[in-house]
């Protein structure tokens, strides 16, 4: 994934976001511990009540930017204010508006700090939680790391045309069931790769769901100028309803 990071093309296809300024209706920052002494942050937006049930939100290369504040925030609103939702920054509050400053941010992200991040922010959300994930391109490869990270409390995986995990044994170790959206026109996400990920996923006696849409990559980004609507919409109701099941929520 990082070795995409600073590649032309790749930079090419991910035209600045269209500009937004959304004010939070009910989230708002954290601050949490991670191991080596740096805090972690993520945009936190609580169950209106007492709630073991958690969604972690992980961001494109783009950072913890307004448009997914915005999603998370609808998100608790689809999930009917049941669950806690952390949309983690794995960024260290670096956001970028451009591809160049994107591809800079994406291309330092070292897995350590980003395991760091991810394992402080799930000993906030604390032990013994049903802990489900979804994240978007480079989120969807974070969103399965996560979901992995989350051990036995992992209760299912949402990935947006995440890079596939190509380590089985790391694979083989998640807990949870895994939903992919996948756009059959992705130039930089192969299709055999995602193939030979799911079945993988399945080998270890967990279900794997794929939809397939005819649409490039990051399809469902509505910052992205060629925004695909419908396919959006499409892989929007199929994850709801995966994220619901999952989740135990009505």
């Amino acid at each position: 994934m990082q070795l995409l990071a600073l590649n032309a093309s790749f930079k090419a296809a991910h035209e600045a976001p269209l500009p937004l300024e959304y004010t939070a209706q009910k989230g708002s920052m954290i601050k949490f511990p991670t191991k080596g002494g740096a805090e972690g942050n993520a945009f936190f937006i609580p169950a209106d009540g007492a709630s073991d049930k958690v969604l972690v939100v992980v961001h494109e290369w783009w950072g913890l930017n307004d448009y997914i504040k915005r999603e998370a925030e609808s998100l608790h609103t689809k999930l009917g204010g049941k669950v806690n939702i952390y949309a983690v920054d794995l960024y260290d509050g670096n956001v970028a508006s451009d591809p160049d400053a994107a591809g800079k941010l994406m291309n330092s992200l070292t897995p350590e700090r980003g395991e760091a991040i991810v394992n402080g922010l799930l000993a906030k959300a604390g032990k013994g939680k049903k802990i489900a994930t979804i994240g978007w391109c480079m989120g969807g490869s974070w969103s399965f790391t996560t979901s992995r990270l989350a051990g036995k409390d992992a209760a299912g995986c949402v990935m947006y045309y995440g890079f596939p995990e190509k380590d089985a044994n790391k694979v083989k170790s998640n807990k949870a069931d895994v939903l992919y959206n996948y756009g059959t026109k992705d130039n930089y996400i192969k299709a055999a790769d995602v193939k030979a990920f799911g079945e993988i996923v399945k080998s270890a006696g967990h279900k794997y769901t794929q939809h397939d849409f005819d649409a490039v990559h990051a399809f469902a980004n509505p910052s992205n100028p060629h925004y695909d609507k419908p396919a959006a919409e499409e892989a929007g109701g199929y994850s709801l309803a995966f994220l619901k099941q999952k989740l135990g929520v009505e």
